[in-house]
């Protein structure tokens, strides 16, 4: 499965910008399976964003997480171990997003 960010998001106001994130991070970065499976790019890129408090960014990558076979159960427990290392308040803000993303699938 090739990984791909939806270029109309911000293709009108930055056309160049959506196309580097389509085409390198996406295209290029997220392909290379040989080296990191979409799984485990998505954990890093969800404790990433985590850390930085980028919530909107956040609630897109747990999302694609999901996809790419990360459980609730994993998610809970990858986010109650950043807490320590995160802040405790990010965790709290994360664990509704979870919620959210997870019960709206089963």
């Amino acid at each position: 499965m090739k990984q791909t960010a939806e270029r109309d998001i911000l293709g009108n106001l930055a056309p160049e910008f959506a196309r580097l994130n389509n085409d390198v991070l996406f295209g290029v970065v997220w392909s290379r399976e040989d080296k990191l499976s979409l799984r485990d790019r998505s954990m890093i890129t969800i404790s990433v964003l985590m850390a930085q408090g980028l919530f909107p960014q956040l609630k897109s990558h747990i999302k694609l997480g999901m996809k790419h076979g990360i459980t609730k159960e994993e998610m809970v427990e990858m986010v109650t171990q950043l807490a320590f290392y995160t802040g405790w308040a990010k965790s709290w803000s994360t664990f509704p997003i979870i919620d959210e993303i997870y019960n709206s699938k089963e």
